[in-house]
């Protein structure tokens, strides 16, 4: 309407995501923390009267299905190293271990992904699937490399730049192994096998993944 007043505010409420001024997600992952320390409780609270097995389809309807929404805009922020303490907190509940407790292990006993290895599962699962968003390399320059069909790094300054979903989700496709890259034809099948990738290393960082695979350890 003209002669509208657009008034600024510190955040706002999109599609359940809470989106402040500085795009940090501090205000959303302190709403999700919230909600997931409930879940938390929950499955607490029914613990006795359960098997780890109903556990287990509590936590993904319940606990999943809430950390896991909208993780490819916040899962690569800083303050998603709370949401992350809260996950190994439940993890421990559902394997009978205390605080003290590393969970690595127990992550992979149970087949659960961590925040981090989620946050690149759901990313690189939407790359795969809008393959038409990204630019290969291939497509750069007509020379043969052994990196031709990686999608190409554009030259960003800006680290909000860099942690958005376009450059970060390129940056982690070109580093995973060739043995899953090359079957990004086939989304199904692309997806089983980056979980269960994700599953036998249990990262608990991105760096995790960069350092591994610059070092050819994975």
């Amino acid at each position: 309407m003209p002669n509208s007043i657009i008034s600024n505010v510190n955040t706002t409420k999109f599609l359940g995501l809470i989106i402040d001024k500085d795009l940090s997600w501090k205000h959303h992952i302190l709403d999700l923390k919230q909600k997931l320390n409930r879940a938390c409780y929950a499955i607490r609270a029914t613990k006795p009267f359960m098997s780890q097995r109903a556990l287990k389809i509590i936590y993904h309807s319940y606990f999943h299905s809430i950390m896991s929404y909208g993780i490819i805009f916040w899962g690569n922020s800083y303050a998603s190293r709370d949401i992350f303490k809260v996950q190994k907190r439940i993890i421990r509940i559902l394997s009978n271990k205390t605080k003290n407790d590393s969970c690595r292990l127990l992550f992979k006993q149970l087949q659960i992904l961590t925040v981090p290895s989620q946050y690149i599962y759901s990313l690189l699962g939407f790359v795969v699937k809008n393959k038409n968003l990204f630019t290969a390399n291939f497509e750069i320059h007509k020379v043969h490399t052994r990196t031709m069909n990686n999608f190409h790094l554009p030259l960003v300054n800006l680290s909000m730049t860099q942690k958005g979903v376009l450059y970060s989700g390129s940056r982690l496709f070109n580093i995973l192994p060739i043995q899953i890259k090359c079957l990004s034809d086939d989304f199904k099948l692309f997806r089983r096998e980056l979980r269960s990738f994700l599953l036998e290393h249990t990262l608990y960082s991105l760096d995790e993944l960069y350092q591994a695979t610059s070092n050819d350890k994975l």
